[in-house]
């Protein structure tokens, strides 16, 4: 696990309407090297837009590397982007490319989640955007709603070990060679700028718990506020522990959730968790106006993290996750600010009051979706009596 450096600089960006831009941009200044990884690498605008960035880099002599998970790219990325990608000089590997439903098992959940790029070693990005355009949501009109942080400083020479390492290592189970160090260094870069920041990243050997364990040490801390936006919220029994318990102390806790369904059972599920939430002082404001990916969260004046992972058992016990964790003042004051302004335009608060007071098939229907998911979740060997456990809903 990474260790908080101080030097850097981190801007935060919203959506791909301002992070696709500054990825070609940076794409477009590389002299070197460009690694990409990404869960979803679409056929759209927006991918089709960092695709002829790529390609543009590697017609200039760039080495670029791209390394998409392989469920996502069997719904996204359509084999006549695959094609020009490779045509243009740009070396694509897949994240477990094995996803046929009849060859499922339960280490096939373990998907490669990441958003991270990194040009050269002078700048990188990382957040829950995909490589997808904002507006490719079937059903959701309105654009999608995310994060992610452009970054320069000592914390890129962090993501430079994070993307060569899983580079090198999905090569070598591939039974592929490498030019790429299995285990490499992590370079020292100089300071650009006055922020403390770290990467911290999930996998499912020695990093089981490390995002997990970095949202908790920093919950346990809390004095005063506690904000936390998130796509898919379905935290176990430590997560939500504490926060109940920092609510109970007197901490302002507000979880910023979506109002939208995109996975019904999921969606259903987690609001069985409301009732304990709710009982506790926490705040629970459901996001409507449209569809919200985001992953981020601020505690007090001077924590925050923007990434890949969600709060649920998928990016928590099983995929690939990568957050930036930030420890500074302004940054943490400035994404404050944006999630309250989301919270005062475009959500409906949930009232004890009136959760209490549902019909008993909407009790019936949170409950028996809970169920499913714990089932599910105990058939594939994931979870148990440490994330489960009954709540009043």
């Amino acid at each position: 696990m990474f260790r908080f450096t101080p030097g850097n600089s981190v801007e935060l960006l919203r959506s791909g309407g301002e992070l696709f831009p500054a990825l070609v941009a940076a794409i477009d200044a590389a002299r070197g090297e460009v690694w990409l990884e990404t869960y979803i690498f679409a056929d759209d605008a927006a991918g089709r837009l960092i695709a002829d960035a790529l390609v543009r880099a590697a017609g200039r002599g760039v080495t670029v590397r791209v390394l998409v998970d392989g469920w996502g790219a069997r719904h996204y990325l359509t084999p006549r982007l695959e094609r020009e990608l490779d045509a243009g000089g740009i070396k694509l590997l897949k994240y477990r490319p094995e996803v046929a439903l009849w060859q499922l098992r339960s280490h096939r959940l373990r998907r490669m989640h990441r958003k991270l790029c990194r040009i050269d070693r002078e700048v990188a990005f990382v957040g829950g955007i995909n490589v997808i355009d904002d507006m490719n949501t079937p059903g959701h009109t309105p654009p999608r709603l995310d994060f992610a942080v452009r970054v320069r400083g000592p914390v890129v020479g962090q993501i430079s070990y994070a993307t060569e390492r899983l580079w090198a290592l999905v090569e070598l189970l591939q039974f592929e060679t490498s030019d790429v160090p299995l285990f490499p260094d992590v370079p020292p870069l100089p300071r650009v700028g006055t922020q403390t920041a770290k990467l911290v990243t999930r996998d499912n050997l020695r990093h089981r718990r490390d995002i997990e364990r970095a949202y908790l040490a920093a919950i346990r801390t809390a004095k005063r506020e506690i904000v936390i936006a998130n796509a898919y919220f379905f935290p176990g029994v430590r997560f939500r522990h504490a926060l109940t318990a920092a609510a109970q102390r007197g901490v302002k806790v507000t979880l910023l959730l979506q109002a939208r369904v995109e996975y019904r059972l999921l969606h259903y599920a987690s609001r069985a968790l409301y009732g304990q939430l709710l009982e506790a002082g926490v705040a629970i404001a459901e996001y409507h106006r449209s569809f919200l990916h985001a992953k981020v969260a601020v505690i007090d004046d001077r924590w925050a993290t923007v990434g890949s992972s969600n709060i649920d058992p998928y990016s928590l016990l099983m995929a690939r996750e990568a957050n930036v964790f930030v420890r500074d003042a302004r940054f943490a004051d400035e994404l404050r600010i944006e999630l309250q302004a989301l919270i005062e335009t475009g959500t409906r608060h949930v009232e004890p009051e009136h959760w209490s007071a549902r019909s008993r098939a909407s009790k019936a229907l949170t409950w028996i979706a809970y169920g499913c998911v714990r089932t599910l979740m105990l058939v594939v060997g994931y979870g148990g009596a440490e994330w489960f456990t009954r709540r009043r809903g």
